[in-house]
């Protein structure tokens, strides 16, 4: 049997690991949020052995998580927890990372403030969120694609949509 698969998450595996490495530590505790279908934390968990790496999705999509999981077969991967960014409080406790890809502009920015709540409850002083996607800066879209993959977003769901750093930044303060 095929197991689900994203052709992006292979596409930009390799530049988020190198732009997460300079911020994990051995022994550190890394939480994705919304993993998808765990191409990713088992991509990085091969590649990044001394971290541990917990998955976190809707529960609909565990079983194909825990598919991808059981072909790579490392013990530095937690078992996946369902996680829906909205319901507070999370079933995690800690993490010295969290980490989400893809997610900022497909939930709404209730959800965005949601995953910014829900990791300042799981973060210490040092912890960090890390977020990959596309964005905008200072209400300008930083390429004529994203400008037209945001009108393509707003037209499906009017709640989602292309982030703007300025607006992000201000809610992580917050």
């Amino acid at each position: 049997m095929n197991k689900p698969s994203s052709p992006s998450a292979d596409r930009n595996k390799e530049p988020i690991l190198s732009a997460l490495k300079p911020h994990l530590s051995d022994g550190f505790k890394v939480l994705e949020i919304g993993s998808g279908t765990g191409q990713h934390v088992c991509y990085f968990a091969q590649a990044c052995p001394n971290v541990n790496w917990q998955p976190s999705e809707l529960e609909a999509n565990i079983p194909v998580i825990r598919s991808w999981m059981a072909d790579y077969a490392l013990a530095n991967i937690l078992d996946p927890i369902v996680l829906d960014v909205d319901t507070q409080p999370w079933p995690a406790t800690s993490a010295n990372i969290c980490y989400t890809c893809n997610t900022f502009h497909i939930v709404s920015m209730a959800s965005v403030k949601s995953i910014f709540e829900g990791c300042a409850t799981l973060l210490d002083s040092t912890g960090k969120l890390c977020v990959y996607g596309p964005f905008s800066i200072d209400g300008e879209h930083t390429s004529a694609g994203n400008e037209a993959f945001d009108q393509q977003l707003r037209a499906s769901n009017p709640h989602s949509g292309i982030r703007d750093l300025t607006i992000l930044d201000s809610m992580a303060q917050q």
